[in-house]
């Protein structure tokens, strides 16, 4: 038995052994990571671990049959004489032996410490989403319907405003029903350009059923053409075509709501069915050119979206849909600095107020109200009670339950926002503007791989969409990857947002040129817009002075990112000042001021907390 150990380690079998151990774990390893990014078939990595193992012995053999020379591969001769050239093909083997097993464990660390992580992330979330999944259809069964946008048949195809805006009315009608669940128009106008089939379209959007149709408009008149279709089996449940004039659009619309709720055999608990608001038709037409130019999100889309809406009021004063939409507009064109911040609250808090007069039903104008006294400085707790009355009226809609989320992260409750943000995407999974909305809870909470999952969702859904660039920079800075955060920045389109991830990427690469270049270009063009951006990047700078300077500039300008101040990481350099407790007390914001406020939020369908 010596001579036979002392035999195999003369002609390197124990090593060549260790070697093709080391290298074939090493090999399953990494294949087994890198195969399902590119989503190849399991029986590749199958395939390679059965030749591993059938290739061992031969490969033993081998080695016994033959060694290593100088001169290349020869066949082992068993000579004495050949002791040192074996000597010195062991030393190779030792070497060879030892960088493979210094590859291994260093991918065996990479894998624990950053794979791991990441993998177990993506399972629980996977994991609470099925679950979610299922809760939800227990609680409906298969009522669920999707609105897909209209087709425009016109003969001049100009008419997209007015298909896409029937079809969002007949969601929102149809949303209206609570035993209904009613995907929003963000996710399934995602699928405008379908190549998919309805099936394909139902089983992404988690559906049983799908509403789709078109509009042709003449004149004075218009044509819809609308079907309910089974999702599953792709079969048609029910068809009808409406061919009147303009001025029937509404009760079209009723009629519309009422036989897809007959389809679904929804029976309505107390009172009618829901009805479309009415208004003149004139005024109907501008409001939903109104808010398509709106979702163009560019500054000149915003100011014709202002233009159109103005008109719509000015031929029916008392029209509430075009009231909140003029509210909307106001509070981006001052939330992107487009106007003075004072200013564009102070006008959209009016058309709130307006809105609210004609019907004190109105969920979004409650929720608009209580996010304007929220982001404007106002009384924090009044826009509590606000929201809540929001949600008493409308539970289920996505807008109001955003802007709650956002009031819960002003309140320092960022668990609860997180908690909303992940009920909506439960029910509708399709949602950029909500996924980006919780990539930044997720920041403030500091679970930072789930925030960078929740952002690139964001960019899949909508590539061009601003803020998620300049989130995932942030998100890379706290991860304390700079040259990521700085790759990140630089692609955000809102140029503000760039510079100010610039700036704190440059800073913490130690270009401190670069970092103060980039937010000179900031302070040049956004000093009043962005005060509290720029506290925020000071802060992170170590700048604890000017920090508490641009802090005091914030609220003099009523700088809106105030309202998030509680939960934001990137001052946390202040947190030690002996400025800060009493800064936040003058804006309400101490822990115990904002623990006092009463607010929670029933979330619909599904616990997603």
């Amino acid at each position: 038995m010596e001579n036979l150990l002392a035999e195999l380690k003369r002609r390197n079998v124990i090593r060549v052994a260790g070697l093709y151990l080391a290298g074939a774990w090493l090999l399953v390893q990494v294949t087994g990571t890198v195969l399902p990014f590119f989503d190849a078939p399991l029986a590749i990595a199958r395939t390679l671990t059965i030749v591993l193992v059938v290739g061992f012995v031969p490969t033993l053999v081998l080695a016994w049959v033959f060694e290593w020379t100088a001169k290349g591969l020869q066949r082992e001769s068993g000579r004495a004489d050949d002791a040192p050239g074996a000597a010195r093909s062991g030393k190779g083997f030792d070497r060879l032996i030892m960088v493979v097993l210094a590859l291994a464990i260093g991918y065996f660390a990479f894998d624990k410490f950053v794979l791991a992580p990441q993998r177990q992330a993506a399972v629980t979330a996977e994991a609470r989403r099925e679950g979610r999944s299922d809760a939800i259809k227990d609680t409906f069964g298969e009522r669920s319907v999707a609105v897909l946008p209209f087709a425009d048949m016109s003969q001049a195809k100009d008419q997209q405003y007015l298909s896409d805006g029937i079809a969002e009315e007949l969601l929102n009608l149809l949303a209206k029903v609570p035993q209904l669940r009613v995907i929003s128009r963000s996710s399934a106008f995602i699928f405008r350009d379908r190549s998919e089939g309805i099936p394909e379209i139902a089983r992404k959007l988690d559906v049983g059923y799908i509403l789709d149709g078109s509009i042709r408009k003449a004149g004075n008149r218009v044509r819809i053409t609308v079907q309910l279709i089974d999702g599953r089996s792709d079969t048609q449940l029910w068809n009808d075509v409406y061919d009147r004039p303009l001025d029937d659009i509404f009760a079209i619309q009723d009629e519309i709501g009422a036989a897809v709720v007959a389809q679904l055999k929804v029976k309505l608990l107390g009172g009618a069915a829901p009805k479309v608001r009415r208004t003149d038709p004139r005024s109907f037409t501008l409001y939903l050119q109104s808010l398509s130019s709106y979702r163009e999100h560019k500054p000149q889309s915003y100011a014709r979206a202002l233009d159109l809406v103005k008109q719509a009021l000015e031929i029916d004063p008392d029209n509430v849909n075009a009231l909140n939409m003029l509210v909307v507009v106001y509070m981006r064109q001052a939330g992107l600095g487009l106007i003075p911040e004072s200013e564009g609250y102070a006008k959209a808090e009016v058309a709130a107020r307006r809105a609210l007069a004609i019907d004190p039903q109105s969920a979004e104008a409650h929720a608009e109200l209580a996010s304007i006294a929220s982001r404007s400085g106002g009384d924090i707790a009044a826009a509590a009670a606000g929201m809540r009355r929001a949600l008493e009226i409308a539970p289920k809609n996505d807008y109001v339950l955003g802007q709650a989320a956002l009031l819960a992260k002003s309140l320092g409750r960022v668990d609860l926002a997180a908690g909303i943000l992940r009920n909506q995407l439960a029910r509708d999974p399709l949602m950029p503007n909500v996924h980006s909305d919780l990539c930044q809870a997720y920041i403030d909470l500091n679970r930072l791989d789930e925030a960078i999952a929740e952002c690139r969702n964001a960019l899949v859904l909508a590539p061009n969409r601003i803020i998620p660039h300049f989130l995932l920079s942030q998100a890379f800075l706290l991860k304390g990857d700079a040259r990521q955060a700085l790759e990140e920045a630089r692609k955000e389109p809102f140029d503000v947002l760039q510079w100010l991830g610039e700036a704190m990427a440059l800073h913490a690469l130690g270009d401190h040129a670069g970092s103060d270049a980039a937010l000179a270009r900031a302070v040049d063009k956004y000093a009043k817009e962005a005060a509290y951006n720029i506290a925020g990047v000071e802060a992170w700078r170590g700048n604890v002075d000017s920090a508490f300077t641009w802090l005091d500039k914030a609220v003099e300008y009523k700088d809106a990112g105030l309202s998030g101040i509680a939960t934001d990481p990137f001052l946390a350099r202040l947190r030690s000042d002996p400025r800060w407790m009493p800064f936040l007390r003058t804006l309400g914001k101490a822990p115990e001021q904002l623990a006092a406020i009463p607010f929670d939020v029933e979330l619909p369908d599904a616990e997603a907390r």
